[in-house]
């Protein structure tokens, strides 16, 4: 029998300098103030980086708080994967960077770059790895430090992201866990739409009415996949965790599926958006404060430069 791949742990970690909007306005000279922020995208604050910290690092962080909270060593951990748009480097990926930060010495450990949407597509290749026999504990990571990237002096993108790291520990089903675990997943990407999300001689260039327009649709559609593919009803979904990437959108999917707002895990008022991170994060806090209980469907989703589309479904 074909195991299914289980979430055993979820971890977060978030860097200790938090900017608000204002001081976000004031530190960078920026047209712009907090109402603005808020009402256009329901950031509040972000996370920043300190100077030397590296994906690497927060990416270990996420992870041994995943491992804690699932019980497993890192010595059993057979495969990590990390999804990243901000590396530490060319190559070695950051994967195997962690890998060594987390003295594992066995296994495999690679890189996946898919933006935003990125957590979808290392959940997807890990999950697949595990019910195909070639790994049997995964760690999956979201690890980001977009604000290497941003033009401080574009008030329409810097004001939208932060830096932090999420993790999954993934691993094999065991007898009696029967019914849990990841369902499915569905991945799309179009590179026709790449040049409206990209990084652009290293500076992050968005088109923000154009990913707001395919993120509405796309989103809905790649929903509407998952629930067709396993014969479920937007009834069934507990909770939704979707990438944090603006207010705005995440209200507009809750309300596609009939979920009132409690049922929606929202950080991004608190993150910012987090890319590759995002998802994981909001899982980690979701679980950990006890929203997210044994039994429950959670739905992930997200979009992403590419242009990049997914989403998940899981029983914890």
């Amino acid at each position: 029998m074909i195991p299914r791949a289980i979430i055993a742990g979820t971890g977060g970690y978030l860097p200790e300098l938090v900017l608000d909007n204002d001081s976000l306005a004031a530190k960078y000279g920026l047209d712009t103030s907090d109402a603005w922020i808020r009402e256009r995208t329901g950031i509040r604050q972000r996370h920043l980086a300190a100077p030397g910290e590296k994906a690497s690092d927060m990416a270990a962080a996420a992870a041994r708080a995943a491992l804690a909270q699932a019980g497993i060593e890192a010595s059993s951990v057979d495969a990590v994967i990390v999804a990243t748009a901000t590396p530490d480097s060319v190559f070695p990926s950051t994967a195997v960077r962690v890998q060594a930060l987390l003295g594992i010495t066995q296994g495999f450990a690679f890189d996946i770059a898919a933006a935003c949407t990125g957590f979808v597509y290392a959940l997807s290749v890990a999950d697949a790895m595990v019910r195909a026999g070639q790994c049997r504990c995964a760690l999956v990571i979201g690890a980001e430090v977009f604000s290497r990237i941003l033009d401080w002096t574009d008030r329409g993108t810097c004001v939208l992201f932060g830096d932090g790291a999420g993790a999954v520990v993934l691993r094999a089903a065991e007898e009696g866990e029967a019914g849990r675990g990841v369902l499915s997943c569905h991945l799309h990407a179009d590179g026709r739409h790449g040049d409206i999300l990209q990084v652009e001689e290293g500076i992050l260039k968005m088109s923000g009415r154009e990913v707001f327009r395919h993120a509405v649709s796309k989103l809905a559609s790649v929903v509407d996949e998952a629930l067709a593919a396993n014969g479920l009803a937007k009834s069934d979904i507990a909770w939704l965790v979707p990438h944090q990437a603006n207010l705005r959108i995440i209200d507009a999917m809750g309300r596609k599926l009939g979920l009132p707002p409690e049922r929606v895990v929202v950080a991004v008022d608190r993150h910012a958006n987090t890319s590759a991170a995002s998802i994981p994060l909001a899982l980690a806090e979701a679980t950990r404060d006890g929203r997210i209980a044994r039994g429950d469907l959670v739905l992930m989703e997200g979009i992403g430069g590419g242009l990049t589309w997914g989403a998940a479904l899981a029983r914890f």
